[in-house]
């Protein structure tokens, strides 16, 4: 090593030594369990020896800026899936994404194994329209491999200008091999909470993601199904809810109970063990209620289906869901900076983790799949025989429905097995309750 190169290699030591040293003595000075802990000043040295010998050995010349980014960036993505540095535009990014409106292919999305997992698309986005679904592994963007990118640089490149087209490679399931699906990017907003009524006596509410005012929204929902006329049953649809808002999630919950433990989270610091009850009042009047939910449920819609499943308040049904129990707090830092770190682990009333665990359902339904039926040739029935009866509705001039027009007519319990088995679900439910 020359003169000029240990003189360099002292003096950035010395710095980022500092660095962390004063980093450190903050963080031993909030903590209140009152343990002691060494600083790791030979760990440190490696670190620094890392840096100093990319700053003089690689190809070419790497801003330090750049490489203490990376190496935060590196430092959190080892910790869990969920935790991550956000530099000023990633930052800016989430702010943007939490308000409701974005750009990009409306999915929610997650690392394992180095490649990108869809938790869930968002519905009626590009992503949901192009056939996108939960558990779906993104290998390539384009002609880019995700393998080794950051989950953030992944997102920022499906992102874009409206109108835009980006080509995803994923490998899903079943499949025989990857797939190239091509979406056109558009501006994303997401209407939290949507509700129609099945049949006379029982409502749907589906929601699609949980924000600031999910909760407000899903009261005036049930109010306006209760204006129909008595409410005998309810469905509330968290499939594909890929989670939100924590008080979004409380309040979607303390709706419909009238008392009790709703969720209770659990940290190292006092400041991450939180308790939330419900207050009184059932927005629902205590009628049945089935709660539907797949493997593209998570995070705070678990939190929802937990509560209610803890009190005895709905059945589930469905699939089980993601397992995502964990908590994470945005800290922003110096310049526009933040890191989202998992600061927490959220349980049940029931005292239930679910973290990699998920919701299991009081009643499964397992995903319909449609069979490929092989081609033996044209059929033989009533419209290939020679000089059959004409059908007044092949005429011009007919009231007869296009296809299109015909799956918009038909109501939206039999396009939907899940919905229509938990329709029947509720049914007997409201029979049986009439009768105790």
């Amino acid at each position: 090593m020359n003169n000029r190169f240990s003189v360099g290699y002292g003096l950035v030591t010395g710095v980022i030594l500092g660095i962390f040293l004063s980093v450190s003595i903050g963080v031993f000075a909030d903590r209140n369990d009152g343990a002691s802990a060494a600083l790791p000043v030979e760990d440190l040295r490696r670190f620094t020896d890392v840096y100093m010998r990319i700053k003089r050995n690689y190809v070419s010349e790497v801003d330090d800026r750049e490489l203490l980014d990376n190496a935060i960036k590196g430092m959190l993505s080892g910790l869990d899936p969920h935790s991550a540095y956000l530099d000023a535009r990633e930052f800016r990014d989430l702010q943007v994404g939490t308000s409701g409106e974005f750009g990009g292919l409306g999915i929610e999305v997650g690392m394992e194994d180095g490649f990108i997992k869809v938790i869930s698309p968002i519905d009626d986005t590009p992503a949901s329209r192009a056939g996108i679904r939960a558990g779906d592994l993104i290998i390539r963007l384009d002609d880019t491999p995700v393998k080794g990118m950051t989950l953030s640089d992944a997102v920022n490149k499906m992102r874009g200008k409206r109108g835009t087209d980006i080509t995803l490679t994923i490998m899903r399931d079943g499949a025989d091999g990857p797939q190239r699906i091509t979406i056109t990017r558009d501006v994303i907003r997401v209407q939290s909470v949507r509700w129609e009524e099945l049949e006379p006596g029982f409502g749907y509410v589906r929601i699609t993601n949980f924000q600031a005012r999910t909760a407000r929204d899903l009261v005036r929902a049930v109010d306006s199904l209760k204006e129909k006329g008595p409410l005998q049953g309810l469905v509330l649809d968290l499939r594909n809810n890929p989670g939100g808002v924590l008080n979004g999630a409380v309040g979607v919950s303390d709706a419909f109970l009238d008392q009790g433990l709703i969720v209770y989270t659990e940290g190292r610091l006092q400041e991450s063990q939180f308790r939330y009850t419900a207050s009184p009042g059932d927005v629902a009047g205590g009628v049945p209620l089935v709660v539907l939910v797949n493997e593209g449920s998570a995070s705070a819609s678990e939190i929802v289906a937990g509560a209610l499943q803890d009190h005895r308040r709905a059945v589930i049904m469905g699939s089980p869901t993601f397992g995502k129990g964990s908590v994470q707090t945005i800290l922003p830092l110096a310049q526009d900076t933040a890191i989202k770190l998992t600061t927490a682990r959220y349980f049940t009333p029931d005292g239930r983790s679910i973290q990699a665990e998920g919701i299991q359902p009081d009643i499964k339904i397992e995903p319909l799949t449609v069979a490929r039926v092989e081609d033996n040739g044209p059929t033989i029935n009533e419209a290939s025989l020679q000089n059959r009866l004409d059908n007044d509705n092949e005429s011009g001039n007919n009231d007869a429905r296009t296809d299109a027009n015909a799956e918009e007519k038909e109501p939206l319990a039999q396009r939907d097995y899940g919905l229509y088995e938990a329709l029947n679900l509720l049914k007997g439910l409201a029979i049986l309750g009439n009768r105790l």
